[in-house]
């Protein structure tokens, strides 16, 4: 924070890769992932089946914090380019997210669009596709919502910090329900970009404390789980203020155990997916139900958790194995978007890094 009141850059942590990539976000990225896809496998297998495995408990533990955290993230290096012109800055963040929508929701619909013709007719379908742009679709939401959120916090970022980040707290406070998903997640989610935005020093400076001291932040872990699960388990945990409370809460938790897993160096798997988080996001969904379905079907497994774990395993590695062969093949363009769709000069590498 400087002293009149703006955000200062987020300097540069010790623990950054050659490549410009900063460890412990990639692990928490890699959590954040692995729990959105475990949410959609969980309870979309249980609302195929008619009941619930042991995964459903994991997910509900996960529910307060599981959005929080990927936007807290999305925000924390906002510092190092929000003074960019706006070409630039509209670039990166506007219309890097805007093909990768547009392309993903046509893909999706293509394969989705039987189904929904089958239900009412191909004119509704057409609706639908075109709503789409209106009413973000299905899993996509996020993508959506993220140049919504860079937008918003560019315009606003000679306003003081803490009247933004009081009105968003507001909003999340208020749970805005009006149908429309753009608005009432916008209500719900922009504090925690903002607070990645406002906040970011804070934020590598609780990773860096938790990187010397691991004892100590574990035992402060141990006690967030046990409030986390407790209120939850109570059914408090949607109550106004709580769920900002146990957002923030779990997004630093996440932070803390990205921390630890990259100082250990453990599960480089978890890395990996956080690395390529968009990848997994954009492309979970044709590997999670096509299992769910072949299980369900086949009846080969009758423990409705255990079919929920394969599908989301399944769901996260199958994503990685269709970027795989998009490369392999030369259709790059799923996951890496082309000179062509460039409004500004393009710069090293083809996924959005932390500090774009």
């Amino acid at each position: 924070m400087t002293s009149n009141g703006t955000v200062a850059a987020t300097p540069r942590p010790a623990a950054v890769a050659a490549d410009g990539r900063v460890d412990w976000v990639d692990y928490a990225k890699g959590i954040c992932i692995v729990m959105v896809v475990m949410m959609h496998s969980v309870l979309g297998v249980e609302a195929a089946a008619g009941q619930t495995g042991f995964m459903h408990l994991v997910v509900a533990f996960a529910r307060p914090f599981r959005m929080p955290d990927f936007f807290l993230i999305s925000g924390l290096f906002l510092p190092l380019v929000i003074d960019r012109n706006w070409r630039t800055y509209l670039d990166r963040k506007v219309a890097h997210f805007a093909y990768f929508y547009v392309l993903w929701v046509t893909i999706q619909f293509g394969f989705k669009a039987p189904a929904f013709a089958a239900q009412s007719s191909w004119g509704h379908v057409g609706f639908l596709y075109v709503e789409s742009f209106i009413e973000p679709f299905g899993t996509l939401w996020f993508i959506y919502l993220l140049p919504v959120f860079f937008v918003v916090i560019k315009l606003t970022r000679r306003y003081p910090p803490a009247l933004i980040w009081i009105i968003a707290a507001l909003l999340e406070t208020a749970h805005v329900a009006t149908g429309w998903t753009v608005i009432d997640e916008f209500c719900a989610r922009f504090v925690y970009v903002y607070s990645g935005y406002w906040f970011a020093d804070y934020v590598f400076a609780l990773s860096n404390h938790a990187r010397a001291y691991p004892m100590r932040a574990l035992a402060t872990l141990s006690l967030w789980a046990l409030v986390n699960g407790s209120l939850v388990a109570l059914g408090c945990s949607e109550l106004p203020g709580v769920s900002l409370m146990l957002g923030l809460s779990g997004a630093c938790a996440i932070v803390t155990i990205g921390t630890l897993l990259a100082r250990a160096r453990w599960l480089d798997g978890l890395r990996f997916c956080g690395e390529h988080s968009i990848v997994i996001y954009l492309a979970f969904f044709l590997p999670m139900a096509s299992t769910r379905t072949l299980l369900l079907k086949t009846g080969l497994i009758h423990d409705i958790g255990t079919i929920s774990l394969i599908v989301t395993m399944v769901g996260v590695a199958g994503s990685l194995l269709v970027w795989r062969i998009a490369l392999a093949t030369g259709a790059t363009f799923l996951f890496e978007r082309p000179e062509a769709f460039w409004v500004a000069p393009k710069k090293t590498g083809v996924l959005l890094q932390p500090a774009e």
